[in-house]
């Protein structure tokens, strides 16, 4: 019965992690506490995985790209290298792909996203070219150069340390290069022949004619005593020499119809869509202002001297699934909203009442000090372009030379990858290129804890049995085909769980299983393992990745346009994996 209950919990997990209704973390934590008091595994096998090497190394990389973000070196990076990558769209995404993928195969790829997002939109308004040609190719270059070494994404790393626990010799640094590589160049070429063709153009001729910002903006404006605009008709009203498009308005908490009966009032809130230039224009224009600075006023609050800057909510921030009513935006943030977009949507609710999305564009207003720390803290991204000190460079590019210098130690054998990162983590904090709460805040403990657990879970399926019984199963199925249609299934089983699931969670979950198989079938088990880690590592099938998330407001994308690049993307570098890896690590 062992092995029946341990895969039961196995796809209760799975469900868990794909609903997300509550955190991986808790899910991780639970299944572990049941495997406690079943009797499958003992408290110290239940806890080892949390003593692994591993959960040391990926703590110091996530602090050492914090302290690189954080002192400007990877924007100064970002901004270089985007501004060097000009001509044609399909030649700079080529350029500026390649040069994501090199920086992506040392650091996290959605912070390289985040690093690149506002270089490279800027630097699509000086060409006249739309962003969304840029901004996906830019998350899906971030995602592959993650497959070219070790810790070029967390899955990696997280499938080493377990194909350790496994009986398995740990991964090197650059073992994976020469395939991640060619997995990563194919993938370039694709997106410029093929893939571009579906890479949607929005907005191009407002990029074409050089008004800048593009992307139209949900705001609220109020009509103030004495405004031009009292007594004009909805339909025909001065709000469309700004361009304005009027979607709602509010008379004393009731919405009113936008026919060509109704006119305004005094005191009317309009709900109103339109490009960034214009919305900042309203705070001049006699008779009318944004409804949030009209409260700050009221409330005693000059933001005269304000910044306003446009950010993007990350997966990571505690705002996604509130209101900006029921989070207290304001009071929380110290930052004022000014107006939302969420991708190509027109919303329609009033903004203190829109459940906010990862990925969302907020046009935020307040102290620039309130941005950065909100940005430190991984909860939004700035897509503008803003200033660090010589001083905070120079402690940056410390750090990048301890960083360089751990990636040596440890490809060398010179000292263990953990201690070697955790050295250069150790260094970013003496030379205070980033505090120890923002380094704490900076590591992402959810994925620690999934690491740790389904390390043990993995223990559980070894003692219970179950890893031999699935294994069988799909060996059953698939081996009249031959050991390469067995590597398959599992290559294509790791693809489809990515979806619901997070990438290292989907390799955590499938790795055990296909060990056992080519354990079962006198394979090379290594083979098998490295297949699954790269197979979880392409799956940009759907933009749940939380670097194509962090795109997917800025390039006003649909979900569909994901299936229809990234889908192609997917078949393509998956088929390298297949014919790639038995030539590497023979079957």
């Amino acid at each position: 019965m062992e092995p029946y209950f341990v895969i039961g919990l196995l796809f209760a997990a799975v469900v868990l992690f794909a609903t997300e209704k509550i955190s991986v973390d808790l899910v991780t934590l639970g299944l572990l506490c049941i495997l406690v008091m079943g009797g499958i595994l003992n408290v110290q096998e239940a806890f080892a995985g949390f003593g692994n090497e591993v959960i040391v190394m990926l703590g110091s990389i996530f602090i050492i790209g914090a302290a690189l973000r954080d002192t400007g070196v990877l924007d100064s990076l970002g901004g270089l290298l985007a501004r060097t990558t000009g001509g044609r769209p399909r030649r700079v995404a080529a350029g500026m792909m390649a040069s994501v993928g090199a920086i992506s195969a040392f650091m996290n790829n959605t912070t390289v996203t985040a690093m690149f997002l506002g270089p490279v939109i800027g630097m699509a308004r000086r060409l006249g070219i739309s962003p969304s040609r840029l901004l996906m190719p830019l998350s899906f270059a971030s995602i592959l150069g993650g497959t070219c070494t070790l810790i070029g994404t967390s899955t990696n790393v997280a499938v080493s340390g377990a194909m350790k626990h496994l009986g398995q010799e740990e991964i090197g640094m650059f073992e994976i290069t020469p395939i991640g590589i060619i997995i990563f160049g194919v993938g370039i070429i694709y997106l410029v022949t093929v893939g571009m063709r579906w890479v949607p153009e929005r907005d191009r001729s407002d990029q074409m004619s050089g008004n800048g910002h593009i992307r139209e903006y949900l705001s609220e404006v109020v009509i103030l005593p004495n405004s031009p605009l009292i007594g004009q008709a909805a339909f025909n009203s001065d709000f469309s020499v700004l361009e304005f498009q009027v979607v709602k308005i509010r008379r004393q908490d009731e919405d009113l119809p936008v026919d060509r009966h109704t006119q305004f009032l005094e005191g009317d809130v309009v709900l109103v869509a339109g490009k960034v230039q214009n919305l900042i224009k309203v705070k001049k224009i006699e008779g009318i202002d944004i409804r949030e600075d009209v409260q700050l006023r009221r409330s005693g609050i000059d933001m005269s001297e304000a910044s306003v800057a446009e950010v993007v909510l990350t997966p990571r921030s505690a705002l996604v699934g509130q209101t900006l009513r029921g989070s207290n935006f304001r009071r929380r943030t110290g930052l004022s909203v000014l107006a939302l977009l969420r991708g190509d949507r027109t919303l329609n609710d009033h903004m203190a009442d829109v459940v906010l999305h990862a990925g969302d564009l907020l046009l935020l207003q307040g102290p620039f000090d309130r941005f950065q720390k909100f940005e430190q803290e991984a909860e939004m991204v700035v897509i503008t372009e803003h200033s660090y000190t010589t001083t905070a460079r120079k402690r940056g590019i410390a750090t990048l030379i301890a960083f360089v210098l751990a990636v040596t130690a440890s490809t060398f054998g010179l000292l263990p990858a953990s201690v070697a990162f955790l050295v250069a983590a150790l260094i970013a904090l003496a030379t205070r290129c980033i505090s120890l709460d923002t380094a704490y805040e900076n590591i992402d403990w959810r994925l620690l804890i999934l690491i740790g657990g389904m390390t043990a879970f993995s223990t559980a399926m070894a003692k219970s049995g179950a890893d031999e019984l699935l294994a069988g199963v799909v060996t059953t199925l698939l081996n009249p085909m031959g050991t390469l249609a067995v590597l398959a299934g599992f290559c294509i089983l790791t693809v489809l769980l990515t979806q619901p699931m997070s990438n290292a969670a989907a390799a955590l979950v499938v790795l055990p299983i296909a060990i056992q198989a080519a354990t079962k079938l006198g394979a090379n088990p290594r083979a098998f393992g490295i297949a699954v880690m790269l197979s979880a590592s392409i799956s940009v099938l759907t933009p749940f990745e939380p670097s194509c998330i962090l795109v997917y407001g800025p390039g006003k994308y649909r979900f569909s346009d994901f299936i229809k690049v990234g889908s192609g993307l997917t078949m393509v570098t998956l088929a390298v994996i297949l014919a790639l890896v038995p030539v590497f690590w023979p079957l």
